[in-house]
């Protein structure tokens, strides 16, 4: 009987786990360009209009024959210094999955790119910058919008997983019950 409990323990902290994973939305910098130095891409402006939390994905799409990225300090950033990166990744289609709050850096380590642009700072909001405590008393004024049009991301390149959420957690309530259930027969 001990280890049919355990087996339910487990099941249900397996279903605990998916459903936190179902919160994280995953991002592709530089939307449908990808990370590049072709097409002047501003990935300043492009992580301005996204709203990171942790458990976010963000995946870098690039030619490693031309491209890497790195992870690096804030100094190293603002002077795209490559001497020391706290990572190096290099296979065309890194995904990083995010964990911490704050800043984290990134750039092309190729020499140029990082001038040229080539960076991005994925900022991660503590919980009470990313909601207001409570809603506010007017609307919002048109001064708190960016001014620059920006397109919509398209489901291939902010895919939110929230959307399928309910679907999930009905999946993972059905795969406990079955796990009960054959556990007790």
């Amino acid at each position: 009987m001990a280890s049919k409990r355990v087996m339910a323990q487990a099941s249900l902290l397996l279903m605990v786990a998916f459903l936190r994973f179902s919160h994280a939305a995953v991002y592709k910098v530089g939307d449908s360009a990808g990370w590049t130095t072709i097409g002047n891409i501003d990935y300043k402006q492009w992580a301005a209009t996204k709203t990171f939390k942790l458990g976010d994905i963000i995946i870098f799409e690039y030619n490693a024959q031309f491209h890497n990225v790195m992870r690096v300090t804030h100094p190293m950033y603002r002077a795209c210094n490559t001497s020391a990166p706290l990572a190096t990744y290099t296979t065309g289609n890194d995904s990083i999955n995010i964990s911490t709050k704050g800043h984290h850096f990134f750039f092309c380590g190729v020499p140029g790119h990082c001038q040229a642009g080539q960076k991005v700072d994925i900022n991660v909001l503590r919980i009470s910058e990313t909601a207001p405590a409570s809603a506010p008393s007017e609307p919002t004024t048109a001064t708190s919008v960016p001014s620059v049009s920006v397109p919509s991301p398209s489901a291939s390149t902010a895919i939110s997983l929230k959307a399928s959420r309910g679907s999930f957690a009905k999946l993972c309530l059905a795969m406990v019950g079955f796990v009960v259930f054959l556990s007790f027969h």
